[in-house]
């Protein structure tokens, strides 16, 4: 089994339209699809964003970092939410997002989450981050 991130992004449109769903409504939407994953067994987590304008950015393209806060101008894509899925494939991710309540006019980006595992078992850092997982019952 491998993980892979479902990333749910939309527009200042799409964000806008999904603001006039009821809160009820979104929550039984989405809480059919959760329950789908959870029955699946495939469901490691999920989490939707806060508003865009309650977030800020630190920039790193001068010599110190910058920090701005939102609501951002000119914005082609938010990052909303995401879900992790332990499946067996990207395909299989690919036919989980597939599945996501439609909401016109935003996206699903899908990208693998690579295991500690991939990474040089010798290294003083995986060692640290290794430990930690197995104290707090990651691994």
């Amino acid at each position: 089994m491998a993980k892979y991130m479902l990333i749910m992004r939309g527009t200042d449109e799409t964000m806008e339209a999904m603001s006039k769903v009821s809160f009820e409504e979104m929550l039984e939407t989405m809480g059919r699809f959760n329950d789908e994953l959870i029955r699946a067994g495939v469901l490691v987590a999920a989490e939707g964003l806060d508003d865009p304008a309650q977030g800020v950015v630190v920039d790193f393209s001068g010599e110190t970092p910058v920090v701005t806060d939102g609501p951002y101008g000119e914005t082609k894509e938010l990052f909303g939410g995401y879900y992790i899925l332990d499946v067996a494939t990207k395909e299989e991710a690919v036919e989980w997002a597939k599945r996501l309540p439609p909401i016109p006019g935003t996206k699903c980006e899908i990208r693998r989450v690579p295991s500690i595992e991939e990474f040089p078992q010798d290294n003083k850092w995986v060692i640290n981050e290794r430990a930690w997982r197995e104290r707090t019952g990651q691994l």
